[in-house]
């Protein structure tokens, strides 16, 4: 029997309008990652920064603020609707992007940033529960798909676009984009896109009922120990990314070429994630995850042996062919670690899904931070703190493969 193709809701806009509006609300957090990794040198010049190392925080320091704003943002959009939390993200987004656009400090610069995370939270949660709502079985996957194509596709471009607004214009002209295009996501939401979660599906807010229900999510041994894992392969994802442009333009002097070879090693995950799509039903999450770490902790070996031989610079070579392996097998890891987090959370999915991505995400700025600050303009800090982690990641799998797959009450 095939799934039905939509729920039972108002008209909303034809399918290829839709995905364009959830792949646009989507994207405004890989964006608001991407974009920036061209503008750091400006960044450290212009507000007087003299320790370059300080420029990652302009990273994780969004990455921060949205570990917060998911636990506020989905029971948010359960109560008063999906588009209340989208717009209300879209706005708070907005204000930090404001803030960061005017910042004469980095300590300014960094609070517009954290709120802009916070803010982001919102579509990022509201908007995979507005699809949810409407579309269900075989057709919900065929939209997140196409979505998830624009998802990839977008830190693969955007320090491209962030290069480019630098050329014409400066590093504060990237906020404004954010504005723009954030402002235009959430115009269009309004005009088009029809409430989607009914008054008698709503759900109180209550505080209480949140803490509870996190309390008892971060208790469950499976659920924390995957979502921790998750985190600290996010957190070797988020410590090569916060240290792009120093690599690049730094290290290997590439100049305006680095978007194009960030953008090759992004493309390994991005592979990854497509085939992925058929691994998992053959081999399964956590077999699968097991052999990603393995395969994680092979070439960052590797890569790490090479780099020690040459001064803690490996030929470029050597470091794009093991990074797109490393980044393959990071792609593999990200969708079935946190699929695994998810599985015994049963009725509590909703705020359960929140506190995942926030336990995961504050793991990830941790490492991010602690491998960041050993920067010392080789790879050899960042692909010891990368193979330590896989390391974890792989003892607490294993571990955990043991204990009963016991469902959360």
């Amino acid at each position: 029997m095939t799934a039905p193709i939509q729920a039972q809701t108002k008209a909303s806009p034809p399918l290829a309008e839709f995905i364009a509006l959830i792949a646009l609300i989507s994207s405004l957090v890989a964006l608001s990652i991407d974009a920036m990794l061209p503008a750091l040198p400006q960044i450290a010049s212009d507000l007087g920064v003299q320790d370059m190392r300080q420029t990652q925080w302009v990273i994780t320091s969004l990455i921060f603020g949205m570990s917060f704003g998911q636990l506020f943002f989905g029971p948010l959009s359960d109560s008063y609707g999906r588009k209340f939390g989208i717009l209300t993200g879209i706005l708070l987004f907005c204000l930090g992007s404001m803030m960061a656009m005017i910042a004469t400090s980095l300590p300014m610069l960094l609070l517009g940033r954290v709120l802009q995370g916070i803010g982001v939270a919102g579509p990022r949660i509201a908007s995979l529960a507005l699809v949810r709502d409407i579309y269900i079985g075989d057709a919900m996957a065929r939209v997140m798909s196409f979505v998830m194509m624009v998802f990839i596709m977008v830190p693969m471009v955007a320090p491209l676009v962030g290069q480019a607004v630098l050329l014409a214009f400066s590093w504060r002209a990237i906020f404004a984009l954010f504005i723009l295009l954030s402002a235009v996501a959430g115009l269009w939401l309004i005009i088009r896109q029809p409430e989607t979660l009914s008054i008698a599906n709503r759900r109180p807010f209550h505080f209480q009922t949140i803490w509870r229900t996190s309390v008892a999510v971060v208790r469950h041994p499976r659920v924390l120990s995957f979502s921790v894992t998750a985190g600290l392969i996010f957190g070797a994802l988020l410590s090569y990314v916060a240290s792009a442009q120093a690599i690049f333009q730094g290290i290997y002097q590439l100049g305006e070429a680095f978007p194009f070879y960030f953008a090759a090693l992004a493309f390994g995950i991005g592979v990854a994630s497509f085939a992925n799509s058929w691994l998992v039903v053959r081999f399964g999450a956590e077999r699968l995850s097991v052999i990603g770490l393995w395969g994680l902790l092979f070439f960052t070996a590797l890569l790490t042996l090479v780099a020690f031989f040459n001064q803690g610079i490996p030929p470029l070579s050597a470091f794009m062919g093991l990074g797109f392996l490393m980044f393959f097998c990071v792609g593999i890891l990200f969708g079935n670690l946190n699929a695994l987090a998810m599985v015994p959370l049963g009725r509590m999915a909703g705020i359960g899904a929140a506190v995942v991505g926030s336990v995961s995400n504050v793991v990830a700025v941790l490492v991010s931070a602690l491998v960041g600050w050993f920067y010392n303009d080789t790879l050899l800090p960042i692909l010891l703190g990368i193979l330590a982690c896989a390391m974890l990641a792989l003892l607490i799998v294993w571990w955990v493969r043991h204990l009963p797959d016991t469902p959360l009450e």
